[in-house]
């Protein structure tokens, strides 16, 4: 008769048993439910490029698109996804901490993590919210209330296995737009609806690594139990084998394979359970041999899955989608036969901004994209018939964002929105709703200041005194509030650009010019340094580079270091030359003027100095002002082929490919400037565009005033550009003698303008009478003064300057 002791003991391994056998169960249960509506991953037949051309239009054939925009459902999926991955990694991570293996591809899963996250970040910054209410959505399907581009997508993951091919891609869209043409906007959606499909489809690996993983951990349990009882207590082994049925389960490949891997070859007492799970399968028609088969089988698809995202995931980085976006675009195709040759020549931010323009209009008509852009186009080839295809209107960009856009709107019967419509009605009234507003503002606050002496006796003249200043400072107040609410509401308008990347052609010749004045041979070298800095930093065969000097003022008219100053330069110039060579005629030129008499200044000094200088240039190029410069250092070749002229500061940094992007711009079609004889100066397009300048950089030897001013905020327009308003609003900028002009219009515009010694700040004249423009997508730097006193000689000579324009 057994002792109360072994009962005790024999009770207490029963009741372990038996929690044991439910903790089992709870996993089995668990693993179940888990596998109970998974969604199998993006896997599909493997496509050709003919094939997915073929599937392309079967694809849009079986689209029908909604009328109806319905609630985003892409941003919630994205998050879901997201916790969905991460969730995975960590148990995969846990299970490698605890010493348990995991497969190939969940290995692959844990590795990349940090770039699915990185992907994931990408996609919730490029998809906004409510982007993608804006893209067309389908009616039905499994797809239906998503965008149709999102939907085009995942056929391309599916039929691919996680591989972005973009050959493939190419085609399927293609064949596509055979049938049912994409919109620009869902065009550009294509590389993040292909991202979040990844995703998509690394979220359905992710959760069958994780059902099998738990699968396999269940199989684990139930196979350490068996070998434990079947070691300590085989009577009891055929009770667990009934519990394990009792609790079904799942009988996947995963389980199976894991039981068979540590139950089999471990002895003949575990022979019951094998035999149980034999015949089990085989009442649903299946092998155990099958199914570790299987289970190898889904372990390298998985494998490959996960390889082919994480691969394509990087190729989305990669790939140039504004290329793919032109060669699919019908759009694009529609415009490059602009009859002025011009659309396919301009760079890319000016060719999207045209098709921004078609998109705009089709949206708020009842005309397709590709309907606009061929009445654009249509515009555009009978004003070529009717004005030749060298006139502006018969660039197609004339319709799109220049004056005929009216005309375009009007054709496709286009409905403005009220804030559009608000908008187009102040930009009409511009400058009556600037100069409105500035005086409204002065004098509700002056008005304000005044309601304080409401009471107060205040003698008249004391009072007449105060609105006046009153008025001056309020004004300052209206004219700072006025141009940063303009800048607020109104969108900025880049000018349009041709494209000069591969170099600049001979009709767009230029020359960068510094006037200076040769101090000392210190002096010389700086200038010959600078100029080497900015040839590097813009070297091209027709881009050159020339100082025009002038001696400083004198009491006579040659001083004895004249010479040799002279002889100084010109071996720096030399040696310039000769370590860059060109073969027509040199790129580097210095361009020198005498002395002359100034009677109203009573010295000999330099004919009207900067003015003077630029325009003995402008005489010279155009081939009428030989004389005008008794030393000219360097092989002038082909100067007379220069169109434009870059005039600098001696302090003016010429960033990298600034030059290019200045002759560009100048010469696209709708900024070339045309000059209206009546009114005797520039009405369309620009005779000089202005770029913006920033205070460079201190150096390490900038003084303390430098630092401490030199990121100075403010109404500084000769330092910096300070707002964009009277660009975007009046669509005319402010010439500040730091740019690029075209010499022929600038000569003929200021022909006889300028009475001699009374005009020191010419340059705001300059811009008046040839309109200049505000190239605000263009930068360039300048230092600031070193001291107090250079500031304060700098902006006497700047307010000097502007005082003396109205008796100029």
């Amino acid at each position: 008769m057994k002792s109360a002791k072994d009962m005790l003991s024999s009770s207490l391994h029963q009741l372990k048993n038996v929690l044991k056998y439910s903790q089992l169960r709870l996993r089995t249960y668990v693993a179940q439910t888990a596998q109970t509506g998974a969604e199998l991953p993006l896997r599909a037949d493997l496509y050709s490029a003919l094939q997915m051309e073929q599937h392309g239009r079967i694809l849009a054939n079986s689209h029908k698109l909604s009328s109806v925009f319905g609630q985003d459902q892409l941003l919630s999926r994205l998050a879901d996804n997201h916790d969905v991955i991460m969730n995975a990694c960590t148990l995969l991570t846990e299970a490698i901490k605890d010493g348990r293996p995991v497969t190939p591809a969940a290995a692959w899963l844990l590795d990349n993590y940090y770039l699915i996250e990185e992907q994931i970040r990408t996609a919730k910054r490029h998809l906004p919210k409510n982007y993608s209410k804006e893209l067309p959505r389908l009616l039905r399907g499994s797809s239906a209330g998503r965008p149709r581009v999102y939907d085009i997508a995942l056929e391309t993951i599916s039929h691919g296995d996680g591989r972005v091919d973009p050959e493939n891609l190419s085609r399927f869209i293609n064949a596509y737009q055979l049938v049912s043409v994409l919109k620009l906007g869902e065009l550009w959606a294509i590389p993040i609806m292909i991202r979040l499909a990844l995703l998509e489809n690394l979220r359905r690996v992710a959760t069958n690594l994780t059902t099998a993983h738990n699968h396999r951990n269940l199989a684990a349990k139930w196979a350490d139990a068996m070998t434990e009882t079947a070691e300590k207590d085989p009577s009891n082994l055929i009770l667990l084998v009934a519990d394990m049925s009792r609790s079904g389960p799942p009988l996947d490949s995963s389980f199976v394979a894991e039981m068979i891997r540590r139950l089999q070859g471990q002895g003949p007492a575990l022979a019951l359970p094998l035999n149980w799970l034999s015949q089990r399968l085989a009442e649903t028609g299946q092998t155990i041999e099958h199914l570790v088969q299987l289970d190898s089988q889904q372990q390298v698809a998985d494998q490959i899955s996960i390889s082919n995202s994480i691969g394509s995931l990087r190729l989305l980085t990669s790939m140039d989608w504004r290329e793919f976006v032109e060669n699919m675009s019908v759009v694009d195709r529609c415009l490059r036969d602009d009859p002025s040759g011009i659309y396919g020549c301009m760079d890319f931010a000016t060719r999207d901004l045209y098709r921004h323009a078609v998109e705009k209009i089709a949206r708020h008509s009842s005309f397709s994209e590709a309907d606009v852009a061929h009445n654009a186009l249509r515009f555009a080839r009978e004003a070529a018939i009717k004005h030749g295809q060298t006139a502006r209107n018969a660039h197609i960009g004339y319709f799109l964002i220049g004056k005929g856009r009216a005309e375009l709107e009007r054709s496709t019967a286009m409905q403005h929105s009220l804030p559009e419509a608000i908008k187009r009605a102040a930009r009409e009234s511009a400058l009556s709703l600037y100069l409105g507003s500035i005086l409204i503002i002065s004098l509700l606050s002056t008005g304000l200041f005044l309601q304080q002496l409401r009471h107060t006796a205040v003698n008249p003249y004391l009072l007449t005194c105060f609105i006046v200043v009153s008025l001056i400072a309020s004004s300052q107040f209206a004219l700072s509030m006025v141009n940063w609410l303009a800048t607020c509401i109104a969108l900025p308008h880049p000018l349009p650009r041709m494209d000069y990347s591969l170099g600049i052609p001979l009709e767009s010749s230029a020359l960068v010019v510094v006037p200076t004045m040769l101090f000392n041979t210190q002096n010389i070298d700086a200038l010959c340094e600078a100029m080497e800095v900015r040839f590097l930093a813009n070297s091209d065969a027709n881009l050159r580079f020339c100082l025009l000097t002038d001696f400083v003022d004198a009491s006579q008219e040659h001083l004895p270091e004249d010479e040799t100053l002279l002889l100084h330069i010109t071996h720096n110039i030399e040696a310039l030359n000769e370590k860059y060579p060109r073969p027509d005629g040199d790129y580097f030129l210095v361009m020198h003027r005498p002395r002359v008499w100034n009677a109203q200044e009573k010295t000999w000094m330099a004919y009207e100095r900067k003015r003077g200088k630029l325009g003995a240039l402008n005489a010279y190029v155009l081939g009428s002002g030989k004389q005008e410069f008794t030393h000219i250092i360097g092989n002038t070749l082909g100067l007379e082929h220069v169109r434009y002229v870059i005039t600098l500061d001696t302090d003016t940094e010429l960033p990298r490919d600034a030059a290019r992007k200045f002759i560009a711009t100048m010469a696209h079609p709708l900024n070339r400037p045309y000059y209206d004889e009546k009114l005797q100066r520039v009405t369309e397009g620009y005779g000089i565009l202005q770029p913006r300048v920033a205070v460079a950089l201190p150096s390490s030897n900038a003084s303390f005033y430098e630092l401490l001013c030199g990121g100075e905020a403010g109404i500084d327009p000769y330092t910096r550009s300070v707002s964009d308003v009277y660009q975007d609003v009046f669509d005319e900028g402010s010439f500040i003698g730091k740019g690029i002009y075209d010499i022929a219009i600038f000569e003929h515009a200021l022909k006889n303008r300028m009475p001699e010694n009374r005009i020191l700040s010419h340059d705001l004249l300059e811009g008046c009478y040839a309109r200049a423009g505000l190239l605000s997508d263009v930068q360039l730097y300048e230092e600031y003064p070193s001291s107090y006193l250079a500031d304060m000689r700098r902006r006497h000579r700047w307010i000097r300057g502007t005082g003396r324009l109205p008796r100029g």
